[in-house]
């Protein structure tokens, strides 16, 4: 598909079913879920355990070949939980697993594919035991890239950045650019600059909101609803 042939009105109302569905059948499955937060394609995000809390203006992207997971395995000798800041982003294929503590703070971008865990899942002797685990922190405005791991016990400081494809297995400094595998810090940041984070471009929701209707109905502009049901069913070449 070239370009989206919706018409508006079939965009509004395929949005406000994706709020609907998200709050009739994902928010029950949250701790706590913040208020505002965006979920695309929520049926293909896959929530399983107790105390997993997401936090407001949160945005969720999920697609049918990469579904999005956060889970908590608890066992009888501890009680997993992750939770998420306000602001985040959350792209398809993003695997949060926590049998400890996965803490994640406001403003974070995860890309996708991105695998977070806080523990081996199995021993190195006794491969039919849990593993060993040991809490995961992620602090403000980190960016992870596609497909990085980030492995039990470590701690990536704020403004942070790590690149695609890294196995991060030690603390990354704050202000800070690692990558590869095993992740070291290939660059600093400039920690005078001023860094804007996911946070201010929500200090005007409503003003961002309308700003997106408006970019959407000039995007959507002129297309016809049967237009766009012929699209469906006889697509043609160049459409």
């Amino acid at each position: 598909m070239i370009r989206d042939h919706r018409p508006f009105f079939i965009k509004k109302a395929y949005l406000k079913f994706q709020g609907f569905y998200t709050r009739r059948y994902l928010r029950p499955q949250f701790e706590s879920l913040g208020d505002h937060s965006i979920f695309i394609k929520p049926w293909h995000v896959e929530i399983f355990g107790p105390s997993i809390e997401l936090g407001k203006y949160a945005h969720v992207i999920a697609a049918p070949d990469m579904k999005t997971r956060l889970s908590v395995w608890s066992s009888f000798e501890s009680r997993g939980d992750i939770r998420i800041g306000d602001y985040c982003l959350i792209c398809p294929g993003v695997r949060i697993s926590a049998s400890r503590k996965i803490d994640i703070g406001d403003s974070c971008m995860l890309a996708s594919k991105v695998y977070i865990t806080d523990s081996d899942w199995h021993g190195l002797y006794n491969r039919v035991s849990p593993g060993l685990g040991s809490p995961v922190r992620i602090h403000n405005n980190v960016w992870i890239g596609d497909s990085a791991i980030v492995c039990k016990g470590v701690s990536i400081g704020e403004n942070s950045i790590i690149g695609a494809g890294s196995v991060v297995t030690k603390d990354v400094p704050p202000d800070s650019i690692a990558a590869g595998n095993p992740a070291v810090v290939v660059k600093k940041l400039d920690s005078d600059t001023h860094m804007t984070a996911r946070k201010e471009w929500f200090s005007d929701p409503v003003r961002l909101k309308k700003e997106f209707e408006i970019m959407d109905r000039e995007m959507l502009k002129g297309n016809a609803f049967f237009h766009w049901l012929r699209h469906l069913v006889n697509p043609r070449k160049g459409e």
